[in-house]
């Protein structure tokens, strides 16, 4: 995510680096090689020449803290000014109605039904709704099939009718079956078309007329550029939407769209997608984008992921039974399930301030606690709960037994013994775990 722009972004302060304070020379220099930075991002010009100007307004003349240096200084501005251009504050949808109603809009391929199936599935496990998800997609073949697969996945009903081909009808129907079934949120996955077109236009407008929806969101693939701002703002005008939602942001994006859109349609950026998982979808927060296009991570959202995953009475079972040197391979197991609950491990660790681009690199595959898992589970529960009772043949019984080696065996061995001392010296030192739920 915003990696091309982050590097860019970096090498550009860094013309700054070992300057006494700023002057109009230096910052004209460094903010030059910013704007040609977010020009390749694809950020409209317009929008990238008024963002270095404001910041040049408030970088001269400021007065350099002896605790800061010019660069620091510089990064500080344009993290303000990135926060202020993505919106600064998260909008949450409106969640009001007997039903709620969402209208899903935008482009065909950009991601209009997965999103529907993550909003679902969102507001159904973190905010305790009932969700209804509609099909009115009646043109593209496989569209009511996938709502439906994902509804399954995720146990929430859809409603929809093959044989009709009034969109228009298939929505008030929805509504009405929502009212009957106690269904809260009705979210609506209306068509697509390759480009804007007047029957598109005409189909959705229709629709938004008859069931006067509480949230329009519009979808944006975000790795369309500055076409996907263009479109939006087709869109707006025609739907005066609510909303922006930004999918595929994991993708090989230049960043473009979440930087220029909230300018050019004064709407904000209410979701981001950041993976294909039904889970894998983010609420926007613009200061916390910021920090993550200028490298300094996202620490909040890693917390708060964390904290999702690890109940409080976990926490007070497990800091007992690492006060008492319990710690065994099946509480390890255990938090190795919840970490992966949390997201791609790529992901998480480039939240952790300075990681981002330490990982950049590197190919962190998706099961890359696999090898771990099958030699834990290759132990008898015996091993389990007493490590120092794995003696060579043991390992070379839970080598053969995982697919994996000696080596293996005894650097997890080596790892869990480092990690169960950590442990216990921050359960000695702070009387809690890192992720006790406040």
């Amino acid at each position: 995510m915003f990696e091309s722009l982050s590097e860019r972004l970096e090498r550009s302060f860094k013309i700054l680096k070992g300057q006494g304070r700023i002057t109009e020379i230096n910052v004209a220099e460094t903010l030059k090689d910013v704007r040609r930075a977010l020009l390749d991002a694809d950020v409209n010009y317009k929008i990238a020449k008024t963002f270095t100007d404001s910041v040049k307004d408030k970088a001269i003349g400021q007065n350099v803290l002896t605790s800061l240096k010019p660069q620091q200084l510089l990064v500080k501005i344009v993290h303000d000014e990135l926060t202020e251009l993505m919106g600064n504050q998260s909008v949450d949808i409106a969640l009001k109605g007997n039903p709620t109603v969402i209208l899903m809009s935008g482009l065909q391929g950009s991601g209009k039904t997965t999103f529907s199936g993550k909003l679902a599935n969102l507001l159904k496990t973190k905010r305790g709704k009932h969700p209804l998800l509609v099909a009115v997609d009646i043109y593209r073949p496989a569209a009511i099939e996938q709502l439906r697969v994902l509804g399954a996945q995720i146990e929430v009903p859809v409603f929809a009718e093959e044989d009709n081909k009034n969109p228009v009808d298939i929505a008030e129907k929805a509504i009405k079956y929502a009212q009957l079934h106690n269904n809260d949120v009705v979210i609506i996955d209306t068509a697509g078309r390759l480009a804007v077109d007047e029957v598109m236009m005409t189909e959705i407008a229709a629709i938004k007329k008859a069931v006067k929806p509480h949230e329009i969101l519009f979808v944006v693939d975000s790795m369309t550029g500055q076409d996907a701002v263009n479109t939006a703002k087709e869109f707006n005008d025609r739907l005066d939407f609510d909303g922006v939602v930004l999918t595929k942001l994991d993708g090989d994006t230049r960043g473009g769209a979440a930087l220029s859109i909230r300018t050019v349609v004064n709407k904000p950026i209410k979701f981001v997608g950041t993976g294909e998982k039904l889970d894998a979808l983010d609420v926007f927060y613009p200061d916390r984008m910021a920090n993550r296009i200028l490298g300094m991570g996202d620490i909040v959202s890693f917390v708060e992921r964390a904290q999702e995953q690890f109940n409080e009475e976990e926490a007070i079972r497990l800091n007992r039974k690492i006060a008492k040197n319990q710690f065994d391979f099946d509480d390890f197991l255990s938090q190795i399930q919840q970490v992966k609950k949390m997201g791609n491990v790529k992901d998480l660790l480039a939240m952790v301030p300075g990681m981002g681009k330490a990982v950049k690199d590197i190919e962190i595959d998706d099961d890359a606690f696999k090898n771990v898992e099958a030699i834990i589970r290759s132990m008898t529960p015996r091993e389990r709960s007493n490590p120092q009772l794995l003696n060579g043949s043991r390992k070379q019984r839970i080598a053969s037994g995982s697919g994996t080696n000696i080596v293996e065996v005894n650097r997890l061995l080596k790892q869990f013994d480092q990690m169960s001392k950590m442990l216990r010296t921050m359960s000695n030192n702070k009387g809690k775990l890192p992720f006790k739920r406040r």
